[in-house]
């Protein structure tokens, strides 16, 4: 994993000099961000905290009522460690006339749901507090599609998109976040016992421990083979990274002339 080693203060510094400039750049002091109870939403804070001075960060708890308590309890650690300002809204109310209306939902379908509306939350607290939303989302989940496209996805910037989960870890330790939080199994906290790795099929070591060869070294498919990597794993992973390359794009648009910005010309 020597590759994946960070060089965490370092990475500290820039990150929270990142969060700082991005905020004050928009004319702002305040950020708000969406607290789970998760590592990397818990590191977000940590970061923001930092950054701005924990009373210009605005964590939203929003749980549903099949949310777990101990993810409750584990971002009440990451509020009362930080010193942030904090703010609980149930969502289930607002979720449940859908799914009544369709109640042949799948855990899928209800999940992005979920996410969504927890955005529609943050972006509301954005511009009810003059605040930037922070985005949470690490580097193993953009790269595999791992999130709701406009939910936990959607964000003004995102001071995490370039660490790997591994990474996240690293810097997690650094910052002070509760032992118990980075130890604990990553988990969407869609329903009871569901974990990422269990919906992924592979552990974040083994992910990203591939991903870095294939993203950051550039090897090929039969090279990471060669380097130790199950065919079958290699395939399943570079799938991923294709078909879900949508949510890692501004949606294209259908340009109908050519003196548009950024176009460049070819005279012919």
């Amino acid at each position: 994993m020597n590759e994946l080693t960070l060089d965490a203060p370092q990475v500290r510094k820039f990150l929270t000099g990142f969060i700082f400039s991005q905020v004050t750049r928009a004319g702002l002091r305040r950020a708000v961000l969406g607290l789970s109870g998760g590592l990397d939403s818990a590191l977000a804070c940590f970061l923001a905290a930092e950054a701005l001075g924990p009373e210009n960060v605005l964590a939203v708890r929003m749980p549903y009522r099949t949310s777990s308590p101990d993810s409750l309890a584990d971002a009440q650690k990451v509020i009362d460690a930080t010193g942030v300002r904090s703010l609980d809204v149930e969502i289930t109310p607002m979720a449940e006339p859908l799914f009544e209306r369709f109640p042949d939902m799948n855990n899928t379908r209800r999940g992005n749901v979920m996410a969504r509306l927890r955005m529609i939350v943050l972006f509301d607290q954005s511009a009810a507090n003059d605040a930037l939303v922070v985005g949470t989302g690490n580097k193993t989940e953009i790269l595999l599609g791992y999130s709701t496209l406009y939910g936990d996805a959607a964000a003004a910037f995102n001071p995490l998109g370039d660490l790997y989960k591994t990474q996240v870890r690293q810097l997690a330790a650094e910052m002070g976040v509760p032992a118990s939080i980075i130890a604990k199994p990553p988990s969407a906290d869609l329903f009871v016992g569901q974990t990422d790795e269990g919906d992924l099929g592979y552990t974040y070591e083994q992910i990203d421990r591939l991903l870095y060869l294939l993203v950051d070294r550039r090897l090929t498919p039969e090279e990471a083979v060669a380097a130790g990597f199950e065919a079958p794993m290699v395939r399943a992973i570079i799938e991923r990274i294709r078909r879900n390359q949508f949510k890692r794009t501004t949606p294209p648009i259908a340009y109908l002339k050519f003196d548009v910005p950024g176009w460049d010309f070819v005279h012919v």
